[in-house]
This record gives structure tokens, sequence and C-alpha cells, in this order.
């Protein structure tokens, strides 16, 4: 291809991109397989067409958003278009001029809908949107509006959306092709065979692991509290289905708006509370099942001090039960005796065990919570040789604080050189960034989400033989987690089968006008 010097395109990258050209596309491709590439090669297609005009290349993040830019002018002749970064951080004014003068343009969506919001500038001359990560363009998120407008600004509009994996619901996946007017969908997967030879071989392994006696203990006591406070809302006529922790959250926002607009209703106020304790209850279960034990403790340490400032009576009422204050004492009582979760040891030994094979051993070990992280990062950090970093969000919620961009960046680059070996990190090392190959990716618990569990995944066996080992404890939440990831992965598939098959028959599900109908008119 014209323009494309350093890089050759592999057969399915130029079949996927043969549909690029013709139609508004969706691909999903596992973490690794050059979904960029695609996004370039179709920029130099439509750049040639519509000489004069831009494109537009969207990411989540400032960090992501730079990673294509880099990966762009390393691919691109110097002379073939100016590329910019545009982000919030650079004033207004120059936003305006970046906009006139580049050819290429790479942001986060809430930089640009902000701009087009104040009418800071048109998409008419844009020939070409990409939508990273595009599983997000769903609800309120910026993409959608993006889309919307460009739909109705562009005079040459093609649009891309790239991801991993669009999650498991056909309406969902649906919404998504709807908001983008997606008019095909390129699906490959690590099973497909164009795909496979480009792959190395991913071990798998499962590690089941028994909930200790002593644990099960203070579970039995906290589903007893649990069903108190459920009976309690069934009771009051405000919970009817299922208890789960979702269902919890979600009829809290709706206690909570019923008070505020009838704020004397005494039976949805005694409602909120005992539906606010369920759900601190369910998350200790939570953390008890599956994270560490410290973490646990600490947790109802921090519902103690809560209680001592009186910040809630719910809360305070919850810590006077004798049966909270035995759990908190036997907590303390097992961490002064050294116990942990079974899962913290299970780490320890995986490393021992997989530094022997390889002394350059590159790992990332993901868990659902911070604490969690920086509790495993801690305790590994004493194995010799191990050097291992936490790698978290820039929330400042909890006693880790966060870590803004620069700091990511500047893990990110000691992991590359090896001056760290294991990262324990948090979502945030799961959707696009450039986080070097590693041989082992570690799951220190299941997760139910399809798009999650693809992104983790696809961090190892892409350019070397990789790992992925994941820790299960029995009888916990972790087991149905674990089936429930792997039945939506492959409902993904089906869904997405089912998708191609609606639109093949029916068209896009919102069209927009081609170029060729545009010049007709």
């Amino acid at each position: 291809m014209e323009f494309l010097e350093k890089i050759k395109p592999r057969k399915y990258q130029q079949e996927i991109f043969e549909t690029c050209k013709e139609k508004n596309c969706l691909v999903v491709l596992p973490t690794g397989l050059g979904k960029t590439l695609i996004a370039l090669m179709l920029t130099i297609e439509r750049m040639k067409l519509f000489p004069g005009e831009k494109v537009l290349f969207l990411a989540p993040t400032k960090p992501l958003a730079e990673q294509h830019l880099k990966y762009f002018k390393r691919n691109l002749p110097e002379l073939f278009g100016e590329m910019q970064l545009f982000t919030g951080s650079v004033n207004t004014e120059k936003r305006k001029k970046i906009w006139q003068t580049a050819d290429i343009i790479f942001s986060t969506p809430q930089c640009i809908a902000n701009d087009l919001k104040k009418r800071m500038y048109s998409l008419k001359d844009v020939c070409l949107l990409i939508e990273d990560e595009a599983h997000r363009c769903i609800k309120n998120y910026d993409y959608r509006y993006i889309a919307e407008e460009y739909k109705n600004q562009s005079n040459n509009p093609r649009i891309i959306g790239l991801t991993a994996s669009p999650g498991s619901e056909k309406s969902k996946i649906k919404e998504i092709c709807k908001n983008l007017s997606i008019e095909e969908v390129e699906l490959r997967t690590r099973d497909s065979s164009d795909v496979k030879e480009h792959l190395q071989e991913l071990e798998f392994e499962k590690i089941m692991l028994d909930f200790p006696a002593e644990f099960q203990d203070m579970r039995h006591i906290l589903l007893k509290l649990f069903g108190e406070y459920v009976s309690e809302l069934r009771e009051r006529k405000v919970l009817f289905g299922p208890a789960s922790k979702t269902d919890l959250i979600n009829l809290q926002k709706k206690i909570s708006s019923t008070i505020s607009s009838n704020y004397k209703n005494f039976n949805y106020m005694r409602g909120a509370s005992a539906c606010a304790q369920a759900i601190k209850i369910q998350h200790a279960l939570e953390l008890l099942e599956t994270q560490t034990l410290e973490g646990f403790y600490k947790y109802l340490k921090g519902l103690f001090d809560q209680a001592s400032k009186k910040q809630s009576k719910g809360v305070i009422k919850l810590v006077s039960k004798p049966e909270f204050n035995f759990i908190y004492s036997q907590a303390n009582e097992l961490l002064a005796k050294k116990v942990e979760h079974p899962k913290m040891q299970e780490i320890i030994n995986i490393i021992k065990r997989e530094r022997e094979h390889n002394k350059n051993l590159k790992m990332i070990i993901f868990t659902q919570f911070r604490e969690t992280a920086g509790n495993i990062s801690r305790r590994i950090n004493e194995i010799e040789g191990v050097k291992s970093k936490v790698f978290i969000g820039q929330a400042k919620k909890d006693s880790l604080g966060g870590l803004n961009q620069k700091q990511q960046k500047k893990i990110i680059e000691e992991f590359s050189e090896g001056k760290i070996n294991v990262l324990c990190a948090t979502c945030i090392a799961e959707e696009g960034l450039d986080i070097p190959e590693v041989n082992i990716v570690v799951f220190y618990e299941p997760i139910p989400s399809a798009i999650r569990t693809i992104q983790r995944a696809g961090r190892t066996a892409r350019l070397m033989k990789g790992k992925l080992i994941i820790l299960i404890t029995k009888k916990t939440r972790d087991e149905a987690f674990f089936y429930v990831a792997k039945s939506r992965e492959k409902k993904m598939k089906t869904a997405i089968e089912s998708i191609k098959e609606d639109l093949s028959k029916e068209g896009p599900i919102k069209t927009i006008k081609t170029e060729v109908q545009k010049k007709l008119e």
C-alpha cells in the first residue's frame, strides 16, 4: 500500500480493511492483533480519496490517544500530513487553530464533544471518524453524541469502531451498531483460522482453592445479618426480586429518588437505611470470599470509624450488633496469627515456581480492588528478585491515593525496561494502554464481564508463548463469575453472528448517506 513503507498488513487486516473501505464497520479483534494498523490503512485511503479533508481518531483517555499518535508518526512518512494531539489542556484558541491546520487529529471524546457543543468548529471536512474502544458507544457516553453530529455534518462520512469485545448482549451490540451507523461487523477471535497463525500458544490454568473453615464461620454470620436486612426490605414492600449487590444498588437509587420527591415517607427512609447496610454486608462478603483478609478487616474497621464519627445511624446500629463485633475480633485474631486468604499464598507459589523456569519473568496480576493490589504488591516484593508496583487509576478515594497519567506512564516505562517485573493492576491496565508483552497474566478473581475478561487475557501470548492463570475460591461467587464470563464470551460470538446476518438482510440499522448519494442530490 502506498505510504505504508515500514509495515506489511496481515491477510486478515487486509480483508477487514477492504470491508472498511466500502462500509461503516465495527472491527472486533483481540488486543495486540493490529486494530490500529487497519485504522492507519483506512486513514491513507480516505485522505487520498478526499484530499484536504481530515481524519479524527478518538480514544477514551489521553495516554491512549497519545499512543495512537506515536504509532501513526512511526509508520507514516513525515510529509504525509500534519498530525496533532488534541486535549482539554490545550487552550481554546489554540485548539481552534490546530483544528484548521491539522490533517489527522487524535483526541478524547470529552474534548471534542465540548468543542462541538460550543460550535468551535464543525465536522464537515472530516472524511473518517475512528472510535477506539467502541464498546463504550452506548447511553450518554460522548462517543454517541460525536457520531450523531458527524453523521449530520460531514460531507464524506465514514465511521469505524474498534474494540476487543463489544459485550455479550445482542441489544447492547445492536445499540453500538445503531449509534455508529454500522453496516458491517468484522469479528476475529483467538480461534479464527486467519488469526491463529499469528498468535503464540496460550496455556490456561484454573486453580481451585478451598475456602478456609475459619472464614466460613464469619461468612455464616454475615449471611445471617444480611438476611435480616433483606427481610426488612421485603416487609417494607420495597424489595420484591433477588437481593444481589447490583439489585440492591439499583434499589438504593430508586429509594433515594422517591425520598427526594416525598421526603416525609417514613417507610422509605427506614428502607433506605436497611438497603445501605445490606450493600455494606454484601461488599464485606465479597472481600472475605474473594480478596484478602487484611482488606476485609480494614473495611470493617472503616465502618467502626464511621460509627464513632456518628456519620450514619444505620452504621452505628450495624456495628453495635454482637455478631458484627465477633466477626471483627475474629478477623483481627486471624491476622495476628498471620492467617491470610489462600489466594495470597498461591500468588507467592506461582511467582516462585515461574521464576525458577524464567528469571526474566514479566507478569500482570489483575484484581478488582485497589486495596488488594496494594496488599499483593507489598507481599510479593518480599520475594527475592521480584520488583512489583501497583498500577491503578487516578481517583483518590482510599489510602493508596491514585496515579495520575504521568505516574502511570512512568510505571509502564519501568515495566518495559525491566526495572519492574510484576504489575499489580486494577481495570486501568485492561483497556488499550501500550503495556509490553507479558509471560503470565493472573486473575486474582474471575470477573463476570466478557469485555474485561477478553481484554485482560489479551495482555499475553501475542509475540511469545503466554500463560493465563485464574484463581477461584471454591463455593464462593468466584465460581459463579468464572462460568458467567465463559458463557458471555460464547454469547458475544453468537450475538455478533446474528447481527451480521441482520445487517446483510436489512442493511444498516440507521443508514447515513454515501458519497454517491450525496453527489446525486
